[in-house]
């Protein structure tokens, strides 16, 4: 038998005031548009914020259906736009951020484990990395450089190839 280990590194930061301007940026549009999203049944409503290649920003929310399962999250609903309004032009960096009234919104959240497929096809798609920029409405930030970093074993297109 053999062990072996996975780990990665990210950064932390205490708030919103020691991020880069773009950065600061991104997670405040990721912060602004978690008030257009639908939650009415879990009232945790996400936001989704990217920067294209190009400079342009799409953002996305969590959209809740009565029947869950249907429902979709905000980092899906921005890869969905982003792919169809500019099917050529990579995203370079993501914000996702959240607001409820059922707790306070001061630390990060990850995506879920299918937003975390999903990017992850996007990666691969482009074959160029997205920064991962997560916080809440206030309180420590978490970048990740690449959203595969939070996949590890992840079920890729090469799994169909072969």
């Amino acid at each position: 038998m053999k062990k072996q280990s996975w780990e990665f590194e990210y950064e932390i930061y205490d708030d919103i005031s020691q991020l880069t301007g773009d950065d600061a940026t991104l997670l405040n549009q990721a912060r602004l548009v978690t008030g257009k999203a639908y939650a009415p049944y879990s009232k945790f409503n996400v936001g989704a914020a990217a920067r294209l290649e190009n400079g342009e920003l799409i953002l996305g929310t969590n959209q809740e259906n009565a029947s869950y399962p249907v429902g979709i999250c905000a980092e899906r609903v921005l890869l969905g736009t982003a792919a169809t309004l500019h099917p050529e032009i990579a995203i370079t960096a993501m914000a996702v951020s959240f607001n409820t009234s059922k707790e306070k919104s001061n630390h990060p959240i990850s995506p879920c484990g299918m937003c975390r497929q999903s990017l992850l096809e996007y990666e691969t798609r482009f074959k160029k990395p997205i920064r991962l920029i997560m916080g809440g409405m206030e309180g420590k930030i978490f970048i990740v450089q690449a959203a595969r970093q939070l996949l590890p074993f992840a079920f890729t297109s090469e799994e169909l190839i072969k």
